[in-house]
């Protein structure tokens, strides 16, 4: 983005996806100055920046740029004291000052950063001239002063930036969504990919402590409408398959949060009266305790218990990573669950089954209702994948898990087929956001093609034209499964309502409000390419595609699709699908794969470095030793 000034400045913004990088150049007759801001993306503590000089004249005076620093050591939330200052930086420390919950911890907050000058000064016998910038945060005095000198030492060696850049090309070099088609298009896909990529933990960071994503990232707005930093299903759902189809390394990260803050799940269940599991928080922070500020959002839309355990099978059936379970602490949250969804439900004299009542839906303008088709689906789901998992891992299986699993009501107009949002919905009722789509994908629950389509011909009239961002993205990949490419295009562009220019950020709703940077409506639009134009679909055997391409996208091409130990890629073209397995897992009992033709039957196997070849059809990804799915 450029903007020009009366006095011959001209100003230039720019944001690099490749690198990471935020740049402001001011480009005058006489110099270019230039200022670039960097989160560092190997040393997560360090934020950085630099501002570089070059004479565009001969002329030898002295050149002076003025600089205006908006930060001040103040906060409402932390209680910062000064200290000394450190190796001619400056330190602050404080404590926050509200416990997220009575009687719990009050984290520490430590900055160290070098003072910016009123100006810099470009002397008459310097051609260019940088001057680099470092701010470090951390938990501990002693933490952020080693980042600090980490930090200092890049410096002094000429690489801060550098290896910032490094870091960021091995990302990009491990993942990759390239759409042949409209720049719109194409833009989107980066600009989405470049912002979830950057909330993840960075490379070879195993141990990492990290905090889960909230639907704004880091952003926080005055009045809580980026929510605080607080983490919803929007990172278990809408952003989380993403994430694992790349970097499942960094997947596993987001369950170990979950993993983390079970004892809070399990004090949010006793809390509403439920002796037995783990109630997931709708707003969860470091202690997994409920901080939702409105009552009935914790209270009533629970579906997110199914939706964290949703993340755990996804994850399981990509990575077959037992340690996770058996050592680290899975298989407690995956019984947890399972105990609350059981405590949770009650037996229907009348229909002769079970219900769980006084829900919130996804579909936020309802509440209080009974059988809530997502959640008692969502429920029934994590049920079915914890026995699977017990029999996997030989353990008993509760039989209350599978009659549960069995009994529970998942509610069906037999009459218009198609499924009903709760006990008493009435056709043409409005809808806030995707909800009983969600049943199709990622659910998966079995249906019929011709009830998949009434689910979406009832609920795409009614729902918020201007709700929630990712809500169309879903739609869309409905449509994509019944081969509707036309109609998904339709539903699928209507995402470009909420990206704002130039550098293509999310809005939480299309008329400008909510979240900021909405990672969350990002996740969907990235769904809906990887999942609906691929037809990815991740099953408890293999990882099926089944692809569409519509008429002005002539390719589109998927770097570093993970599976069992594995690394992919996907070329797909109308005519063709073309598949070369980069890396594999090392592991003799998983390393070789086969592609299975599902048209012809066609068992094609997938060694490292080579490539495959054949017509565009549906199929899948398995083990080559497994029978065919």
């Amino acid at each position: 983005m450029k903007v020009s000034s009366k006095d011959g400045v001209t100003e230039t913004f720019s944001l690099s996806t490749r690198t990471g990088t935020f740049s402001h150049v001011l480009q005058s007759p006489e110099y270019t100055a230039t200022h670039r801001i960097y989160a560092h993306h190997a040393h997560v503590h360090l934020l950085a920046f630099s501002i570089t000089i070059q004479r565009s004249t001969t002329k030898r005076q002295p050149i002076t740029v003025q600089l205006q620093s908006q930060f001040t050591p103040k906060s409402p939330d932390v209680d910062f004291n000064r200290g000394p200052d450190y190796q001619g930086a400056q330190y602050i420390y404080g404590k926050t000052l509200i416990p997220e919950v009575e009687g719990g911890p009050q984290p520490a907050v430590h900055m160290v950063w070098t003072p910016v000058p009123q100006a810099v000064i470009l002397l008459g016998e310097e051609q260019e001239q940088s001057w680099e910038f470092l701010t470090a945060v951390a938990e501990s005095e002693e933490g952020v002063k080693r980042h600090f000198r980490e930090g200092m030492s890049l410096v002094a060696a000429g690489s801060l930036y550098s290896s910032h850049t490094q870091a960021w090309a091995a990302r990009w070099r491990g993942c990759c969504v390239d759409v042949d088609g409209p720049l719109p298009l194409k833009q989107a896909v980066y600009g989405c990919l470049y912002y979830l990529l950057s909330a993840i933990p960075p490379l070879g960071s195993s141990g990492f402590l990290f905090h889960g994503i909230s639907p704004g990232g880091l952003s926080n707005g005055t009045q809580g409408e980026d929510y605080w930093g607080h983490v919803f299903w929007d990172q278990d759902t809408w952003m989380f398959p993403n994430i694992l189809l790349f970097y499942p390394e960094a997947a596993r990260a987001i369950l170990e949060y979950r993993i983390r803050t079970l004892d809070g799940a399990m004090h949010n269940a006793q809390e509403l009266g439920y002796k037995q599991g783990a109630k997931f928080p709708w707003e969860s922070a470091a202690t997994g305790r409920e901080v939702c500020p409105e009552e009935v959002y914790g209270a009533q839309e629970i579906h997110i218990t199914g939706d964290v355990l949703l993340a755990f099978e996804q994850y399981y059936h990509v990575t077959q990573d037992t340690k996770l379970f058996r050592e680290d602490g899975g298989w407690n949250l995956v019984g947890a669950v399972s105990q609350y969804w059981c405590s949770r439900m009650v037996w229907s004299e009348e229909e002769q089954c079970y219900h769980i009542k006084g829900v919130m839906p996804p579909d936020e303008y309802h509440y209080q209702v009974d059988n809530s088709v997502y959640t008692n689906a969502v429920a029934q789901r994590s049920l079915n994948f914890a026995a699977d998992l017990a029999c996997d891992f030989q353990i008993p299986v509760p039989e209350e898990w599978l009659e549960f699993a069995k009994e529970v009501k998942v509610p069906f107009d037999t009459e218009k087929k198609y499924h009903p949002e709760y006990d008493g919905y009435r056709p043409g009722e409005h809808v806030k956001q995707a909800d009983v789509v969600l049943l199709g994908f990622p659910m998966m629950y079995p249906m019929s093609p011709e009830v998949r389509r009434n689910d979406l011909e009832m609920y795409e009239p009614v729902t918020e034209q201007d709700g929630p961002a990712m809500t169309w993205s879903m739609f869309a990949v409905g449509w994509m499964e019944l081969k509707e490419v036309q109609r998904a295009q339709s539903q699928l562009s209507k995402c470009f309502n909420n990206i704002t220019e130039p550098f293509k950020i999310w809005s939480e709703n299309s008329d400008g409000s909510g979240a900021v940077n909405f990672l969350t409506g990002m996740g969907g639009f990235l769904q809906a390419v990887l999942f609906g134009y691929t037809g990815f679909r991740i099953t408890k055997n293999s990882l099926n595609f089944d692809p569409v391409c519509p008429d002005d996208i002539n390719r589109i091409k998927v770097t570093g699709v993970s599976y069992l130990g594995n690394k992919l890629n996907f070329t797909i073209t109308k005519e063709r699908i073309r598949i070369k397995v980069t890396k594999s897992s090392g592991d003799p009992r998983s390393s070789l794969l086969e592609a299975v033709l599902v048209e012809s039957g066609q068992r094609i196997l997938l060694h490292e470095g080579q490539i495959v070849v054949f017509p565009t059809t549906a199929g899948w990804i398995q083990r080559a030793s497994a029978e065919p799915f």
